[in-house]
């Protein structure tokens, strides 16, 4: 803390103290009524309650995501946990936010923690004789972050330690803090999520396994997945609720946990605003670029939204841009970085280089809505805008899946002309073809992929009503496949 009055410290640490219980009320509560809860908070829970059991291996917990998924809810849904179920004092849990730490006192996550440990607990980190709890938000705001946390987990068994930030912290942590960390990726909400939080219904318990299990091997699963697509049909015609609009609504606005409470136009503009602070936040903490450049990304982004489905090369997006293919490039790098776009890559095979352009997917398809509606090209009764969101959301749901539980090994499109939308590439490298429609669509590309990559079968994801298997093809409705 050279050159900076430790007494600052003191104090915003002990104002964080004071005022978390309000702000746990601000984040977690809408008019007395308590939000309810995303699954990665029952993870976190158990993490937390394995901690009081004794368990000293799961206490650095690490929830990287991009902006807007409900990291800091989560953080104050735990704070609740903490201090109101488990009645642990309120000066042995800190929160506080590195953005705010940075912009207004010009300080880093060590000096917060060294003032909580010795002047609220007057002790250090290897004389803490009983359990305190830090919560750090946007801790990617302090490249530091990941050699204080590794500090504070080798020096005490009583901290128990969770971080939040952009998606780069994946890219920012070294090895010695990966294995020491427990990484739980936020994602946006699935369809399953948007119904549980929106109206407590739960789908069928191993749903979303049944429906990845019968994608990567359908004939020993397709019993089974048709009996729980019944159950799901039952139990959503006692909600009241029909599927295909909630559907409909969960793919133009319903990625975001703040789209449940309000409306579409409004979660329209709050994600474009997302947008915003991940271009004026999150890239240029991750990357120095000239504010002439803040202009490219924008047009960037808005030209990925806009595009037809396809490649983005570089080279010609430069050349409409008018700017380099390497600032193009280091742009579209540090999106991805940030998790607001994802890339799938050509499929070349075992070793083989295919020069074709990428594709680029918006982490959620609510994105993609919400920057066509603020460009003025919204208009949710065009098929073909449905069918791209459709394509985008599948394409979020492949590469969440492999992020998380690397179900499938590799996520590709098909580079052939009339190639089918995406290829799944198995732990054993068997590909899976994938196509996705919306509206009525012919077996001849799906069958050509089957054929030319010799797979065993082949998935049509598209607006069916029944889950049926022909000819080697499954056909899953969207709506089902949704619960994946």
């Amino acid at each position: 803390m050279a050159g900076i009055d430790e007494g600052i410290f003191i104090r915003y640490v002990f104002a964080k103290l004071a005022e978390a219980p309000t702000l746990a009320r601000s984040y977690t509560e809408i008019d007395g009524r308590r939000l309810g809860y995303r699954r990665v908070y029952f993870r976190i829970r158990k993490y937390v309650d394995d901690f009081f059991e004794g368990s000293v291996e799961n206490r650095l917990i690490v929830l990287p995501g991009l902006r807007g998924v409900g990291k800091t809810t989560i953080l104050f849904q735990i704070y609740n946990y903490l201090h109101g179920q488990k009645r642990i004092e309120q000066d042995r849990i800190l929160y506080f936010s590195t953005d705010e730490l940075k912009t207004y006192l010009g300080g880093r996550i060590t000096d917060i923690i060294n003032v909580f440990i010795q002047e609220v607990h007057r002790t250090s980190l290897v004389n803490l004789d009983r359990e305190i709890f830090i919560l750090i938000d946007e801790a990617h705001f302090d490249k530091e972050w990941g050699q204080v946390a590794k500090i504070v987990y080798d020096q005490s068994k009583k901290v128990f330690l969770i971080v939040t930030g952009s998606s780069a912290l994946n890219l920012e942590m070294s090895v010695d803090v990966a294995r020491r960390a427990k990484r739980e990726i936020m994602f946006p909400m699935s369809f399953s999520e948007y119904l549980i939080l929106k109206y407590k219904f739960f789908p069928p318990k191993g749903m979303a396994e049944s429906i990845r299990e019968l994608i990567l091997s359908p004939i020993k699963n397709m019993e089974y997945g048709i009996r729980n697509t019944n159950e799901l049909k039952k139990k959503l015609i006692t909600t009241g609720k029909p599927v295909e609009k909630e559907w409909e609504d969960f793919l133009c606005f319903g990625g975001f946990p703040f789209g449940l409470r309000m409306s579409q136009i409004d979660t329209h503009e709050r994600i474009f605003s997302v947008i915003g602070r991940v271009i004026e936040k999150d890239i240029f903490a991750l990357q120095s670029f000239s504010t002439e450049t803040r202009n490219t990304i924008s047009r960037i982004i808005a030209f990925l939204a806009l595009q037809k489905p396809g490649g983005t090369s570089d080279a010609k997006l430069a050349a409409r841009l008018g700017t380099s293919p390497t600032l193009i490039r280091n742009i579209l790098d540090v999106l991805e970085k940030t998790h607001l776009v994802f890339s799938v890559r050509p499929y070349g095979g075992a070793g083989k280089l295919v020069r074709k352009p990428w594709k680029y997917y918006f982490l959620s398809s609510s994105i993609n809505a919400a920057i066509r509606f603020k460009v003025g090209v919204y208009d949710i009764r065009d098929r073909e805008m449905l069918g791209v969101l459709a394509e985008n959301l599948i394409a979020s749901y492949f590469f969440r899946m492999k992020e998380t539980l690397n179900i499938p090994a590799g996520v590709f499109y098909d580079p052939e002309k009339g190639g089918v939308d995406f290829l799944l590439q198995t732990g054993m490298g068997e590909i899976i073809p994938v196509e996705v429609s919306i509206g009525k669509k012919g077996k001849g590309q799906i069958k050509r992929a089957i054929t030319r990559y010799q797979s065993k079968h082949g998935v049509i994801i598209s607006n069916t009503e029944k889950m049926t298997m022909k000819e080697g093809i499954i056909h899953i409705p969207i709506t089902i496949f949704a619960f994946a």
